[in-house]
């Protein structure tokens, strides 16, 4: 793959951004894409464009505004709660969220001659969420390839792996401070440790927390 050139559909948070430095490993050139669907903390776009910038890595913001018209939940409505009842999917699931986003980004990667699709979803941490499955991936991934026509390939780095093994991986490619520092998971839009009580902020820092202590770092 090092002659190859990679997509990677990037939002700034922790796993894309692990994804992407993974990708800048494997590929000899790495494109990023990023989704605007007037999500709920459009910060991150913001933080997409900061970290590509840096990086020195092509970036794609594609339009995606049809999404939140049809697809009313906490990530794209202010009056929608975050939370997650159990038996339930939670309000932050976006559905055909990752569906759209994969479809586009192979449909990218054919206008720019790429023919890998980098992802960061997850079944071990997914929170539920039914796009982010292998199963899903997998299928996703047989149909493009069959509607496009070309062997696309959907890359899925962190799909067996939790969140402390996520931080692990990011150490192991050294930027775990950059992962730490300069990316948004936060769903209230606060870059680096968030605001520390919805769900993603709470995952973040559970699998530091389980990283750094198997490591043995103790932080004040």
């Amino acid at each position: 793959m090092k002659n190859e050139k990679a997509v990677v559909v990037f939002s700034g948070g922790q796993d894309s951004t692990t994804c992407l430095f993974w990708a800048l490993k494997q590929f000899k050139e790495v494109v990023a894409v990023t989704f605007n669907y007037n999500q709920r903390h459009s910060l991150e776009i913001d933080v997409a464009k900061s970290i590509t910038e840096e990086l020195g890595i092509k970036h794609h913001i594609l339009d995606m505004s049809l999404l939140n018209q049809l697809a009313p939940n906490a990530l794209t409505r202010e009056d929608i709660e975050i939370e997650h009842k159990d038996g339930e999917l939670p309000s932050t699931f976006v559905p055909g969220r990752n569906l759209l986003f994969l479809s586009f980004a192979t449909i990218l990667a054919n206008q720019i001659g790429a023919k890998h699709i980098v992802t960061g979803v997850c079944e071990t941490d997914f929170s539920g969420y039914p796009d982010c499955r292998d199963a899903f991936v997998k299928s996703c991934n047989v149909t493009l390839n069959l509607a496009l026509d070309k062997p696309f390939v959907i890359h899925t780095p962190l799909m067996w792996i939790n969140k402390a093994e996520t931080w692990k991986h990011a150490d192991d490619l050294g930027v775990l401070d950059f992962i730490r520092k300069k990316t948004l998971t936060c769903y209230n839009g606060i870059i680096a440790e968030g605001c520390g009580e919805c769900p993603a902020c709470r995952l973040r820092k559970n699998g530091l927390d389980e990283f750094l202590l198997k490591k043995g770092v103790v932080e004040k």
